[in-house]
């Protein structure tokens, strides 16, 4: 079971409750066992950055990587070959601190048999590992079969975009809980009744499933961490 936030940034309110040397991946490390790497979203890293990233956490931590806008927003899944091998080649740095890929993909991409299969078909080709997806089209509710297929879990999502965001789809060896903030989106925090039922939640998906994550995304105002160092105690004691 992992929990996280998306990237390893440290407010100062919560300062005292992490190791005071190292720099913010290693003290964030020492009190989480992964982190999602939104900025690969954005911009590539080097491989030797990823393989820095791993040196500097435990053997137990584990990355989950976003797969880049060029291949989910611009490309949008096609002809992509290129652009999945180079990415690929650096966040595989990570060696085996890499858990799993993010694939997030924009509203206006509605699901497309074909296209999506053949994404998935090279994706699969180049990398066996866990990999998730957050569609935001309702008509990815038909992908279901399609994922089981390929081993691809869709993400759980809160606040919710479309009807399948709150329950597993899709393969089942990997649940994965991407929250954002509600009401205010990146913003609020979730309070301690909503927590304590995700807690239950993930203690019977990680009885199903080979694993189980929850990543905090309501990094804007700094409630991710507190909100993961709540859920941890809660599961965790």
């Amino acid at each position: 079971m992992f929990i996280g936030c998306a990237g390893w940034s440290l407010g100062r309110e919560y300062w005292p409750q992490f190791p005071a040397e190292g720099t913010h991946l290693q003290r964030y490390a020492a009190r989480f066992d992964c982190v999602e790497i939104n900025s690969s979203f954005y911009r590539p890293h080097r491989r030797q950055t990823y393989a820095r990233w791993a040196d500097s956490v435990p053997p137990d931590f584990r990355f989950s990587v976003k797969v880049p806008k060029q291949i989910t927003h611009q490309l949008r899944l096609q002809n992509c070959d290129q652009a999945l091998d180079e990415f690929l080649e650096q966040c595989e740095g990570l060696a085996d601190r890499l858990g799993c890929l993010l694939v997030q993909l924009p509203p206006s991409l509605a699901f497309a048999p074909a296209s999506a299969e053949a994404f998935f078909v090279a994706l699969r080709q180049r990398f066996d590992g866990d990999v998730v997806v957050e569609p935001r089209h309702e008509s990815w509710a038909a992908a279901a079969t399609m994922l089981r297929a390929y081993r691809i879990a869709q993400v759980m999502v809160d606040p919710s975009r479309i009807s399948s965001d709150h329950s597993a789809q899709g393969w089942l060896g990997v649940r994965y809980w991407r929250l954002h903030g509600s009401p205010r989106i990146y913003h609020s925090a979730y309070d301690d009744g909503y927590l304590q039922a995700l807690a239950e939640k993930m203690k019977v998906a990680a009885a199903e499933a080979a694993a189980t994550w929850c990543i905090f995304d309501n990094t804007a105002s700094g409630a991710a961490l507190g909100n993961a160092m709540t859920l941890a105690a809660l599961i965790r004691g």
